[in-house]
């Protein structure tokens, strides 16, 4: 099992939630969020005045797959959230030791 961490912008989870279903992966955990990558942010102006926004509003998902799943979840994240521009985000893949369904007790891959 394998848990994915995904970073986009916010206006791309629309297309994301879609894609994700298309392929039958529906359970996930969305948090709004606030980071910066490599570019360190963006500058605005306001009134005449420029400042710095080093913190950018993005959108996270956790989701965790049967290993077998990941390249295809993987892949329709990318498919769905890419703009080609500098801020689209970022994919974690890390594994995931034990699952438990609460509801059930069930565990490992029966609980996803």
């Amino acid at each position: 099992m394998k848990k994915i961490v995904t970073i986009i912008r916010p206006d791309k989870l629309e297309d994301v939630k879609k894609g994700l279903e298309d392929i039958g992966c529906l359970g996930m955990t969305v948090k709004e969020v606030k980071g910066r990558g490599i570019q360190l942010g963006i500058t605005e102006s306001y009134r005449g005045t420029d400042y710095k926004v080093d913190l950018l509003p993005k959108t996270q998902i956790e989701i965790v797959a049967k290993s077998e799943e990941v390249d295809k979840i993987v892949d329709t994240i990318v498919k769905n959230a890419q703009t080609g521009c500098i801020g689209d985000g970022k994919i974690f893949i890390s594994p995931v030791e034990d699952v438990v369904r609460i509801r059930t007790g069930k565990r490992g891959k029966d609980a996803i």
